[in-house]
């Protein structure tokens, strides 16, 4: 079953967070996120195009990059604020992006880098700020349950 269509708010889009898929769970206090789609593509002058370029993609990553308040108690928020102090494998977990259309793109190992959790003004609320790195191939999960 298909999501829905047309425009929508940004708030639509989810992050699930956590060790694994089955024990996944949202981040609360989450106020936004941006997204860098980081493309490798090779370039070559062949002889026969003249002078113009070839192209052709490939690597991909993606970062996302989230921000909000920290909330302690939540457990998707406790879960990403654990990862401030962590190196190596214990810096990955799951992380799941629902679309609105109900697309699912997810990795199981996905990297946290946390960059600010509870520093800021002595009036403001402490902020969670963190990246979410690709780390291999995601998984996407179409809104039908195909792969894509």
């Amino acid at each position: 079953m298909a999501g829905k269509t047309g425009v929508y708010p940004c708030y639509e889009n989810q992050f699930q967070v956590g060790a694994s898929k089955e024990g996944a769970t949202s981040i609360a206090d989450m106020e936004t996120f941006s997204v860098k789609f980081d493309n490798g593509v090779e370039e070559w002058y062949p002889f026969d195009q003249e002078g113009w370029v070839r192209r052709l993609p490939t690597a991909k990553s993606i970062t996302i990059s989230v921000s909000g308040k920290r909330n302690v108690g939540d457990t998707g928020n406790d879960f990403v604020a654990g990862k401030t102090f962590k190196n190596g494998r214990d810096a990955e977990g799951y992380f799941g992006w629902t679309f609105p259309d109900g697309t699912v793109i997810s990795w199981n190992n996905a990297v946290y880098n946390i960059t600010n959790t509870g520093a800021g003004k002595s009036t403001e609320v402490g902020p969670l700020e963190f990246d979410v790195m690709s780390n291999g191939k995601p998984t996407i999960t179409l809104p039908s349950g195909g792969d894509a």
